[in-house]
């Protein structure tokens, strides 16, 4: 067996087990544990919980690879590969039961940057409806064992696009000005509140375009790697990769001129 498809299999195995548990945690009481760079950037102890069992898991079944999650967990490995972890992408639809939260995981080769590594494997699953992801790189993505392909719009005017938001109150606001100005020149927006979700729903052709920017290495490590896969360009500014600076994915086709559109309307304003 080729490595990635191993790595594929292993992200698969582990993220189904911690969707089962998060899944679990859900029909009980769920309430903030902690806040980090907000009042409104908030962590629950299912996310812990659900990250430390993918540590332990993924430690159990590739021990000499690294480890960098969303809630703290960092472990250097030996291997050359590091686990890109996020335990629920989306903790704030999972607070409120809004049906898309999912489980994260991406095996990169290289420095667990976005800008040095290269995605090997990921998988993403939305935890609330069971939908599974999977990409390996070079090999394709699927979503629950039919293979995807981005969709192309007729025109930019006829693209839906998703996007987030901050939790920074003043960056919120300058990127909702910057939306404003590009909402005439497509169809409409989506904010759905997952970006591993997001790049999912490119792949799958569920929306033309995502943009965001801010985003944590672990919200887009294995979303990345799937909607290239499916065929969608994915990159950062000035053809850079995709980073906490600058996320944008879409069909090749529309992709220069979105980009075009969003320099524009001010969407390139300083993030500090």
């Amino acid at each position: 067996m080729h490595l990635n498809d191993e790595l594929r299999d292993i992200a698969l195995i582990v993220a189904r087990e911690a969707a089962a548990l998060v899944a679990d945690r859900r029909r009980g009481a769920v309430t903030v544990a902690d806040r980090k760079s907000s009042s409104v950037d908030i962590v629950t102890a299912v996310d812990r919980e659900s990250e430390t069992y993918i540590r332990d898991r993924l430690r159990e079944l590739r021990p000499s690879d690294g480890f960098f999650g969303e809630e703290g967990n960092r472990q250097s490995g030996s291997s050359g590969l590091t686990w890109i972890v996020d335990p629920i992408d989306g903790t704030v639809n999972f607070l409120y039961g809004i049906p898309a939260y999912a489980i994260s995981i991406a095996v990169v080769e290289g420095e667990p940057t976005p800008r040095e590594w290269t995605a090997l494997a990921a998988v993403v699953i939305n935890v609330a409806n069971g939908e599974e992801f999977v990409a390996t790189a070079g090999g394709g993505a699927t979503l629950d064992g039919a293979s995807l392909s981005v969709v192309a719009p007729a025109t930019l005017q006829e693209s839906l696009l998703a996007t987030g938001f901050a939790y920074d109150h003043d960056r919120r606001a300058r990127q909702a000005e910057a939306i404003a100005r590009i909402i005439p020149h497509v169809r409409d927006i989506r904010r759905i509140g997952a970006a591993s979700l997001d790049l999912c729903n490119v792949a799958a052709g569920r929306v033309n375009i995502y943009f965001e920017r801010g985003l944590m290495p672990w919200d887009h490590a294995a979303g990345v790697l799937v909607a290239q896969e499916a065929g969608a360009v994915v990159r950062g500014r000035n053809g850079d990769q995709a980073s906490a600076d600058w996320c944008l994915a879409a069909h090749p086709a529309i992709i220069d001129e979105f980009e075009a559109r969003a320099l524009a309307a001010g969407a390139d304003f300083d993030l500090n």
